[in-house]
């Protein structure tokens, strides 16, 4: 992959969670559980990411993650009216220890390397692909996996870092204006299946 193709990235959040977020920036797992919030993590996907490290690196709950494209299984799974997309800049990519998966990062045929340079390793048409539907069951497996590749950014996204967020209906962009009203916030139906 390109870096120029990474334009923004994404971090799906309930509605209540954003004022957290604007003042605080995108949190890991592990600091998140120091402040009050509202998690739509699938629990057995956490069990399996909380027995993960990081090659080189830490345990992944000690990093945020971030997706190339909310539209994957998990958006699928949890999509509803009161969950955000909240966008990123993709100069998180020049953090320090920041790194790049090649699918979700819970899965273990997955690869991580050092960011910038490890999105060479990344199959761009898989992860921004519409739908990783396939006959074969295997090869739909792995096209779910590749389409859910993340940026795992250190303990923190700053605030300065955000860009603002996406809803899936008008109704949302105003209650997502209330919460954080300094936020640039639209509606993209598409990143929610709409």
């Amino acid at each position: 992959m390109e870096r120029s193709r990474v334009i923004e990235l994404h971090y799906m959040a309930p509605f209540e969670n954003l004022p957290s977020i604007a003042e605080h920036g995108i949190l890991s797992h592990v600091r998140a559980a120091e402040l009050p919030h509202r998690s739509v993590a699938l629990e057995d996907v956490q069990v399996r990411r909380d027995a993960r490290m990081v090659p080189q690196g830490r345990a992944l709950h000690e990093y945020v993650n971030l997706y190339f494209d909310a539209r994957n299984a998990m958006m699928y799974s949890r999509r509803s009216d009161d969950l955000a997309v909240v966008r990123v800049s993709a100069a998180v990519l020049d953090l320090p220890g920041v790194v790049v998966t090649d699918g979700n990062a819970a899965n273990n045929g997955t690869a991580f390397y050092p960011s910038p340079g490890g999105l060479s390793n990344l199959d761009e048409d898989r992860v921004f692909a519409e739908w990783w539907d396939h006959p074969d069951p295997w090869v739909k497996q792995e096209r779910k996996r590749q389409r859910q590749a993340e940026v795992l950014v250190p303990d923190t996204v700053p605030p300065g870092l955000i860009l603002g967020c996406y809803t899936w209906k008008t109704g949302g962009v105003e209650a997502c204006q209330r919460l954080v009203g300094h936020w640039s916030v639209e509606v993209n139906s598409r990143v929610y299946f709409g």
